[in-house]
């Protein structure tokens, strides 16, 4: 994958997997000890959840929000309210050329002369995958699940994914997951293990700690980084991570998460980081920034 445009790199090296009590493979060691107010050592942390990450350098007080009984409802209708800017920058990040007005025409079931098909379905899964997010916060069914992102995965990606919907070996193609920098290097994927076990144990260890964090911000940033980090699927990652982040946020109404494409340039520089070296620090940071 590319880190800035999710693109397809070809296959990454066969995955082994982890035996019992020892750290997962792949994750390289390049700091030691603890972080003011973090129970984990760097060293469990790539374990658990494939990312270091310094809370010390992200400011979680940035991301926009409600209070009271009506918060998650206005959360919703800010999102609403502004999804039309959101699958814009959304498709701009992936190189989309649409503009906001034609975004707009799009997604008011006019179709716009002149633009590749394959980016008109890209902006109708963005959106359809935005709604879906939408669909599950109003009818109280979103979860931090694999179900949950298998099916928000199948629409955002169903036009550019080998396989829409599932982690990356649970088809019929195996491989996947390497991602090329922004700067031309290419950092090796997670194999995904016989029959997906990796990956699934994976996200498994991730949910699993989640579910210990109390502050809805740091759980949706830590999902958004680790899933991203694991590149689960073929393409799509994050996009369909943003997706789940923005509905962990939303269901303690917050605000969603949208990069502007006039950050791209941040996003790139804190992905390299992220993928080269495995510190989400500033790809968090940037991502709570982008949620108010």
């Amino acid at each position: 994958m590319n880190a800035a445009t999710d693109e397809p790199r070809g296959s990454g090296p066969a995955y082994v997997r982890r035996p019992a009590g020892r750290a997962r493979t792949g994750w390289p060691a390049t700091q030691s000890g603890t972080f003011p107010g973090d129970e984990l050592t760097r060293a469990e942390k790539l374990d658990l959840l494939g990312i270091d990450w310094d809370w010390s350098g992200i400011d979680t007080s940035v991301i926009g929000g409600s209070e009271g009984e009506l918060a998650v409802e206005r959360s919703l209708a800010r999102f609403r309210a502004n999804l039309a800017v959101i699958v814009w920058d959304a498709a701009r990040l992936e190189g989309n050329t649409f503009t906001l007005p034609e975004v707009q025409t799009l997604l008011d079931g006019v179709t716009v002369e002149g633009k590749k098909i394959e980016e008109q379905q890209q902006v109708l899964a963005l959106n359809e995958a935005y709604n879906e997010l939408d669909r599950l916060m109003r009818a109280g069914e979103f979860r931090v699940t694999k179900d949950v992102s298998d099916k928000l995965h199948g629409l955002v990606a169903r036009h550019e994914a080998i396989e829409s919907g599932r982690f990356r070996g649970e088809g019929l193609v195996d491989g996947g997951g390497s991602v090329r920098l922004s700067t031309g290097g290419v950092v090796d994927g997670r194999a995904h293990g016989d029959g997906v076990c990796v990956l699934v144990e994976a996200f498994n260890d991730l949910t699993d700690y989640l579910d210990g964090v109390s502050d809805p911000r740091q759980k949706a940033l830590l999902y958004a980084a680790s899933a991203t980090r694991h590149q689960f699927y073929f393409d799509g990652n994050k996009r369909t991570a943003k997706l789940m982040a923005s509905g962990v946020l939303m269901s303690a109404g917050f605000d969603a998460i949208s990069v502007p494409y006039s950050r791209l340039y941040e996003q790139n520089v804190s992905l390299d980081r992220l993928f080269s070296t495995n510190d989400a620090t500033g790809y968090m940071n940037l991502l709570a920034d982008c949620a108010r």
